[in-house]
């Protein structure tokens, strides 16, 4: 399971300069945790394109992943991995100017993850409050869903045409039971099969 970060998991302000700021949604965790529990490991891939325009460091989103993760870690909820884009259009460090492939939509970070974490991507979905988000997972072979939260209900209203979608929810709450609606009861013969796979899910 591929998770933005804000917008998805935590409130969108914009460039979170300051960690006091941040502000998890209280149903975050749960879904999380659901998500755990069906088999899904969970990776969250964001652009954090203020590294490249001087309003933050590399080492402060670091550090902000590891706050969101001991909060999450705190209610039950694991985070696999987490990767990031530091690049931007408007960048002022040398190097971190586009074009990148890592930047959302495109595909570097979900392809890092599968080859660290041996991950099968046409097995997994990605979550997010951009098309940008959805556009990378059908990019990467990956099922998508734009959620209402953050910038979602603006994207809603901005749907590039012939846009595909699996389906379009008011919170990640909301996509996990899709996600988890939408898989079919096993058979005994399909758990024993599952039981033999060793490549996980995301």
């Amino acid at each position: 399971m591929f998770l933005d970060r804000d917008g998805t998991i935590n409130e969108d302000v914009g460039y979170m300069t300051d960690l006091a700021q941040l502000r998890i949604y209280p149903y975050a965790p749960d879904a999380i945790r659901l998500l755990r529990r069906a088999g899904f490991a969970i990776v969250v891939v964001t652009n954090q394109g203020g590294i490249a325009r001087g309003l933050m460091t590399a080492a402060y989103v670091e550090d902000t992943h590891r706050r969101i993760a001991d909060r999450l870690a705190r209610a039950g909820a694991h985070v696999d991995a987490w990767f990031y884009c530091p690049h931007h259009p408007a960048s002022v460090i040398d190097g971190l100017s586009t074009p990148c492939a890592c930047r959302k939509p495109g595909i570097a970070m979900p392809s890092e993850a599968a080859r660290c974490h041996g991950l099968d991507l046409s097995r997994s979905w990605v979550i997010g409050d951009h098309w940008r988000d959805v556009q990378m997972g059908y990019a990467a072979g990956m099922r998508a869903i734009l959620l209402r939260t953050g910038h979602g209900r603006d994207q809603e209203q901005q749907r590039p045409p012939d846009q595909r979608v699996e389906a379009i929810c008011d919170n990640l709450m909301a996509a996990v039971a899709v996600i988890l609606g939408s898989r079919p009861e096993p058979s005994p013969a399909g758990i024993a099969a599952r039981e033999e796979q060793n490549r996980p899910k995301a």
